[in-house]
């Protein structure tokens, strides 16, 4: 299979965003302290359901409730005091699902309603690796044969569907750059075989592709990093997989899943790596994302981001 990578507007080279020109790296590092460097660059936060009332906002609240009584049905007045929380929850869940940016799914009310029908149809259990299938190439996985040390901590916090996002445990800026330059220093290298592009799956954030894969998600996409949280999506080897789960590295996408009847947006192979938080976990997401190349080129490439 042959995979065309046509361009698009999105800046995908390193020299075209600020701050990041290899030439003006001296410049930059001098502006810039340790500290923001290994800050996150930006905060996704989904907010709880919270109304505050002050005296006069109570009084009111109270005298619609009396009327709303004394002038309907009773059937009627359930009816319309039931619908008010229900629409602060609505209101809070819009706000939400705004609030993980920009990603798969357009951030509007048609965008939202797809998301919460798309919520029905999620995984119960991210946490269980999918069952291989033993008529693809490759047969088995990379990761297994390489001791993947146990990720430090506890897992993130991660919400959402598209886009899916990690809250917390945030990876540095300083890694995010380095994982963009690992896939554009690949791209620059084999040229015959990789390409860097705007993400066909997300359509937002700089994605690895494949231009000849034995099998593909999006146009030979291999994997993406997010701007905001600076996790990665990306389709792996269900051995893979598990190793991942296993390790604490990830966690499969909540419609990551094949059924009979519904076509799913993504493989079952399609998985969210967590952030990246200082050079050691960079490293290990560099052999995942080696792992992806090998799942989806069946090729063994090592993938630098030093």
């Amino acid at each position: 299979m042959s995979v065309s990578i046509a361009p698009t507007e999105t800046i995908t080279s390193l020299s075209l965003i600020p701050d990041l020109d290899e030439r003006s790296s001296e410049r930059s590092s001098e502006r810039s302290s340790e500290p923001e460097l290994l800050g996150p660059s930006c905060i996704v936060q989904q907010k709880p359901v919270s109304v505050t009332l002050d005296g006069p906002a109570i009084f009111v609240l109270a005298l619609g409730v009396v009327l709303v009584i004394h002038f309907l049905d009773s059937y009627l007045a359930e009816a319309v005091v039931s619908l008010i929380p229900i629409a602060l929850l609505v209101h809070n869940d819009y706000h939400n699902f705004l609030s993980l940016g920009p990603g798969g799914t357009p951030s509007t009310v048609p965008g939202y309603i797809r998301i919460t029908y798309l919520r029905m149809l999620a995984l119960r259990d991210p946490f269980t690796a999918p069952t291989p299938d033993p008529d693809r190439v490759p047969k088995m996985g990379l990761l297994s044969g390489q001791a993947l040390p146990y990720r430090a901590g506890p897992r993130p916090v991660v919400a959402g569907i598209a886009p899916q996002r990690q809250l917390d445990q945030h990876g540095s800026k300083r890694c995010y750059i380095a994982l963009r330059r690992a896939m554009e220093n690949l791209s620059a290298q084999s040229p015959s075989k990789f390409g860097t592009e705007r993400s066909c799956i997300e359509k937002h954030g700089l994605a690895l592709f494949a231009r000849h894969p034995l099998q593909t998600n999006c146009q030979g996409e291999i994997c993406h990093v997010h701007d905001s949280d600076h996790s990665m999506h990306m389709s792996l080897h269900p051995d893979d997989i598990k190793e991942i789960l296993q390790k604490g590295w990830g966690q499969r996408h909540p419609l990551a899943w094949k059924g009979r009847f519904i076509q799913m947006p993504v493989s079952q192979d399609f998985v969210m790596i967590y952030a990246p938080r200082d050079e050691m976990e960079l490293e290990i997401v560099c052999k995942i994302i080696g792992a992806a190349i090998w799942y989806t080129l069946a090729e063994d490439v090592t993938v630098n981001a030093k």
